[in-house]
């Protein structure tokens, strides 16, 4: 089966590269060498790879620069999605795009969870960018399945996880604060990798929920990473209102994953069980690569 990976380059996509390659012809792309935001770009990428399923991890994730950076949010999150969409219907292609946990308000008592087809009502541009994305698909293509995850890390790329690292290690006696009143599932993007493969084998369509089970608080994640890494700190857990950002995040980001669950195919853990697996993994590489940005 031909696999194209459009943001190959990103945590999902480079995961989502290295587990099929194994299994699939995958052919990954990346900007420039895909523009999303063009549709003439788009089309010429299908009509040469022209492939039997498409996979769209590409997506403007600077959630704060979203509020600022509105058109080029909307532009990557929405207007991508839909020539993404159209391409892959001229073809005969199955999609699956990937959607965020920032579509919902966090408005749910903590731990509530969201199930896939819970009211949305996105706070910041990105949820909202992203939302948009999501029905531009869903109105070009019928069966398209959009996955929702959250809280998404890796070894590879920017994230969360490595920000708190690069934080520890710069000053293990600091008291950086951390958020402590926003909730979500921490989720390994190899394990999505691995829940798409086991998607791709069944007929499934629709909106899906996909992280890992369990939750915590942003403070909560960071302490457990760095325990596991046996890294220092001296973290303090702060409010939302005490760390105030550009764009508003939800309180209470935890998805429940309804549809793996109701036909038996959800292979994700517990968020502590990928954590440690993650650490076996990565924690060296990890340490190399924050300690050599530190030197500068």
């Amino acid at each position: 089966m031909k696999i194209l990976v459009i943001g190959s380059g990103g945590q999902l996509g480079t995961d989502c590269m290295k587990l099929l390659d194994t299994k699939h012809d995958v052919i990954g792309v990346d900007y420039p060498g895909i523009d999303i935001a063009d549709s003439r770009s788009v089309a010429a990428v299908f009509n040469s790879a022209t492939p039997d399923i498409a996979i769209n991890c590409a997506a403007y994730t600077a959630v704060d620069l979203c509020e600022t950076e509105r058109d080029t949010a909307w532009k990557i999150n929405a207007d991508g999605p839909r020539f993404i969409a159209e391409s892959a219907e001229a073809g005969h292609c199955r999609l699956i795009h990937i959607s965020t946990d920032y579509v919902f308000d966090g408005k749910k008592p903590v731990p509530e969870q969201y199930c896939e087809g819970d009211q949305v009502n996105p706070l910041s541009e990105y949820g909202r960018s992203k939302l948009q994305g999501e029905k531009n698909v869903a109105a070009v293509m019928a069966d398209c399945v959009i996955l929702r995850t959250a809280w998404l890390y890796s070894g590879y790329g920017g994230n969360f996880l490595k920000t708190m690292l690069r934080l520890a290690l710069s000053d293990p006696d600091r008291p950086f604060t951390v958020v402590n009143d926003q909730y979500g599932s921490l989720t390994w993007s190899y394990s999505l990798a691995k829940q798409i493969e086991k998607l791709i084998e069944t007929g499934l369509s629709g909106i899906i929920h996909t992280t890992s089970t369990g939750y915590s608080s942003w403070f909560e994640a960071a302490c457990y990473f760095l325990e596991k890494m046996d890294v220092p700190h001296a973290f303090v857990p702060c409010t939302s209102e005490e760390y105030p950002t550009p764009a508003h995040r939800p309180a209470n980001s935890i998805l429940k994953n309804g549809v793996l669950e109701e036909h038996g195919i959800s292979v994700f853990p517990c968020w502590q069980e990928d954590v440690e697996r993650f650490v076996a993994q990565f924690r060296e590489p990890l340490l190399a690569e924050v300690k050599q940005l530190l030197k500068g």
